[in-house]
């Protein structure tokens, strides 16, 4: 099969597209034919090492495993002993961040896992960006703990988590203001947000309202920083460690003195959140939004746009198998 490897750490320059053995399927596992995958923040902090706790888990001078890929969406081809949830021929999605794989014409996943069959009238590459985005937008929707009629602050709103968020948010019957650059202003409001600030001309720590919460979807502010958004028992959430790695400490020290704080929340990875997301996309309530979508073999591509941080909602690898 066909996969993209890599065996250092080190910029997109070190991918590249091989000929590797097809995996199979043990107990307790599926063998999908991968359609559609993407290329996410999770996959450049693994191949960079960046930060540098990753290696702690990746391996520490190189990479433990060679195909990253943590998104999936495709055919079941085969399954091992004793699964019963799914069969071959289902067309499935989902998520996993501990082996990885996905950046291959095959992956093997467990039953247990963060998998589900893709709704209908969904395609593979409308399916692959379904999950590793939107259960980072949910772990941080949920810290905030946020309900009907309050106010929150999505700032960075228009990438894979951010456009998550707003719908998240939206569905909720939250009021939300989204911060994005010019170009997303209206992509912005049509995924949720009432009022739009554009960090391109605007500085959003200036707004002149309170909120109940601020939700940083891109790891690039801090609670410094936006603690005068909050009102007095407003909640400061963020994708990422913070400035220093402040935010779990800031998570165990700011509830102690009653007022606004930071919280630090987990993302879920399991079977619930991917038929989560599952029923959303059924409803209504959430569509990943796609920005571009590239072939495997343009996959350091894709991965030098999606390092350029500009990148609007997820970007999709489209998998074409030889007859």
């Amino acid at each position: 099969m066909k996969a993209a490897i890599r065996s250092r750490y080190g910029g997109p320059e070190v991918v590249r597209v091989v000929d590797a053995d097809k995996p199979g399927a043990g107990a307790g596992e599926l063998l999908v034919k991968v359609h559609a995958t993407t290329v996410n923040r999770t996959d450049c902090g693994l191949r960079g090492a960046k930060p540098f706790v990753v290696r702690l888990v990746a391996g520490f001078s190189r990479p433990r495993l060679t195909i990253l890929g943590n998104e999936f969406a495709g055919e079941v081809e085969a399954v091992g002993d004793g699964v019963s949830s799914f069969k071959a021929g289902d067309r499935v999605f989902g998520y996993d961040d501990a082996t990885l794989g996905a950046h291959a014409e095959y992956v093997v996943v467990r039953e247990a896992g963060a998998v589900a069959l893709i709704p209908e009238g969904l395609t593979y590459e409308e399916a692959a960006p379904s999950t590793e985005g939107s259960h980072y937008a949910l772990s941080l929707v949920e810290g905030t703990r946020a309900r009907a009629g309050q106010r929150v602050l999505v700032y960075g709103a228009t990438g894979a988590i951010g456009t998550a968020a707003l719908q998240l948010l939206r569905d909720l019957g939250v009021t939300v203001t989204a911060v994005c650059g010019t170009e997303n202003v209206d992509l912005a409001k049509s995924l949720g947000a009432t009022d739009v600030i554009d960090y391109r001309t605007e500085d959003f720590t200036k707004d002149g309202r309170r909120y109940d919460a601020v939700i940083d979807a891109v790891g690039k502010t801090s609670f410094g920083r936006c603690r005068r958004l909050l009102r007095p028992r407003g909640v400061y959430v963020s994708s990422d460690l913070g400035p220093l790695a402040q935010n779990p400490f800031l998570a165990l020290v700011t509830p102690l003195f009653r007022g606004r704080r930071v919280r630090f929340p987990f993302a879920r990875n399991d079977a619930a959140m991917a038929r989560h997301f599952k029923e959303l996309i059924e409803s209504g309530a959430f569509r990943p939004v796609i920005d571009r979508t590239y072939t495997l073999d343009e996959i350091v591509e894709a991965y030098r746009y999606v390092e350029t941080g500009q990148k609007t909602g997820n970007v999709v690898i489209s998998i074409e198998h030889s007859p």
